[in-house]
Formats: structure tokens, sequence, C-alpha cells
């Protein structure tokens, strides 16, 4: 029987240099990015900063994606699976490199233009499209919902004596955003 295994890699961290995006021969779009990912720690009692450096390679969509809407600096949070690659330069000998092949992100760093954090989620390559936080909520009404637990209003009773207090609070309610 054969084993499971797992192959994951999630990262936050900020673009080093803008995507390059190139096409195969096949007009498969291909973009290449680096990633830097900051960890602090105390050593001897001092404070200490240590940077990694990771190589990204986004495929498809979402490599046409990424070159459109991320750019040196921006930070974002990468999901993907990490890949190894052996090639021999003309020097000779044998090179490897890893790499981690995007399979999702999310810019944490606002998009001009948009002027709020754009989310790129679930990516397969036949449907992948940013959207705004804004269009996965549900448009809101524009006169408050009635309480789920108090009955339907009845135009034959007589309207109960209203508490000053309640309806200030209502009122403070309506200006939240949620």
């Amino acid at each position: 029987m054969a084993s499971r295994s797992w192959n994951r890699v999630e990262l936050i961290g900020n673009l080093t240099r803008d995507p390059e995006l190139r096409f195969v021969p096949s007009g498969t779009a291909v973009a290449t990015f680096g990633l830097a990912t900051n960890r602090t720690y105390v050593s001897e009692g001092e404070k200490k900063e240590e940077v990694d450096f990771h190589k990204v390679v986004a495929w498809g969509k979402l490599a046409e994606l990424c070159s459109q809407l991320i750019k040196k600096g921006s930070r974002v949070f990468i999901s993907g699976r990490l890949q190894y690659r052996e090639w021999e330069p003309q020097e000779g000998g044998k090179r490897r490199d890893a790499e981690i092949v995007l399979e999702d992100l999310i810019l944490l760093t606002p998009k001009s233009g948009y002027g709020q954090e754009v989310v790129v989620e679930d990516v397969h390559p036949e449907e992948t499209k940013p959207r705004l936080p804004d269009e996965q909520a549900p448009a809101k009404p524009d006169a408050a919902p009635e309480k789920p637990d108090s009955p339907p209003a009845n135009e034959t009773e007589e309207p109960e004596e209203k508490n000053p207090a309640k309806e200030e609070k209502v009122a403070d309610d309506e200006d939240l955003p949620f």
C-alpha cells in the first residue's frame, strides 16, 4: 500500500522584484519573482533579523494576473508546492534549484486603483479572477432588518411606548458598517 505524502509551502513576505512574464513555446504564460521573508529573534540579549529569499513561479492565468497586480515591494500571502529543478550549466557539473510553484495568492498590499485589498484564491488556471472583498459579501439592505425573534407588526395592535434609550441605540447601530 502506498504511503501518503504532502508538499505544501505557505509564506507571507514582500516581492524582491517585479514579476517577469514570459511565454513558453506552447503559448502558456509563466511568471517568476522573488519573495523575501523576515524572521526576528534574540540571541545573547541582542535582537537580530534574518531574511530568507525564495523563488516563486506561477503558470497560466495566474502568471498573467501576477504580472498585472503585484510589483516589487508588494506584501503577499502565497501558497503552493516546493519543486526542485536540476540542470547542467555550460561550465559543467550539475546545479539544483528550489522554487515554489504558486497555487494561491492573496495580496496584502492594496492595489492602486482599487484602494483596498484584492484577493486571488482557489486558483485554477481556467477560472482565476481577482475579486474585491466587497464582491464576496451580499448587498446590504437600505433599512435595518427586523429582529428575527420579534413578532411581525400587526396593523390592529396599538404601538408600544418606545424607550428613548433604545431608539438612540438603534440609531447608533445603523451607522455601523456591519
